[in-house]
């Protein structure tokens, strides 16, 4: 017998010509779907309504495209942007470091230790010399002073080299959407 699924995302009921529509997965993102992500960034309190008028549809299926963007994963999830110099934060510093070993049970390692500082913003794995870029904040520079001989003493770790910011130039949280 031939079903057809329309989207990705379509659960079969039980019975040959029966289908039941969960929100469909975009496999493109089209225009409207370009502008709802790009609303939504700019302003992630928006009412559904409010996005539905901005992107030029009506409500019910502006719904439907946001729980498919998230479903999909084009959304990651929804959070205020804090100032961490006005929350005590008035130290950030970039972390270069060298690992003495690149198996992957030693990256594991390093990474499990990463994910429970809470000082550590932010953990690139780059390629080259360097095998890690960590962004960290602190409230002075005796605390992070104090995440370094931490730092320094986990698992694999060669060396650290650390980089105090003086001021930042950009911050840019959004993904482009031009």
């Amino acid at each position: 017998m031939f079903r057809e699924r329309l989207f990705r995302g379509m659960d079969s009921l039980p019975g040959p010509d029966r289908l039941v529509r969960s929100p469909p997965v975009p496999a493109r993102l089209d225009a409207i779907d370009r502008k709802i992500l790009k609303e939504l960034q700019d302003d992630g309190r928006i009412t559904n309504v409010e996005l539905a008028s901005r992107v030029g549809i009506s409500a019910p299926p502006c719904l439907r495209r946001v729980r498919a963007l998230e479903e999909a994963g084009y959304i990651k999830g929804y959070r205020a942007l804090l100032d961490e110099k006005k929350l005590g934060y008035e130290v950030t510093v970039f972390a270069m470091v060298h690992l003495a070993s690149q198996a992957d049970p030693d990256l594991v390692a390093f990474e499990k230790f990463v994910r429970a500082e809470p000082l550590v913003r932010e953990c690139w794995m780059l390629s080259g010399e360097i095998d890690f870029v960590l962004k960290c904040v602190a409230p002075d520079l005796k605390t992070f002073q104090a995440f370094v001989e931490r730092l320094t003493a986990a698992p694999h770790v060669r060396n650290v080299k650390t980089s105090l910011t003086l001021r930042n130039s950009k911050d840019a949280a959004m993904v482009p959407m031009e």
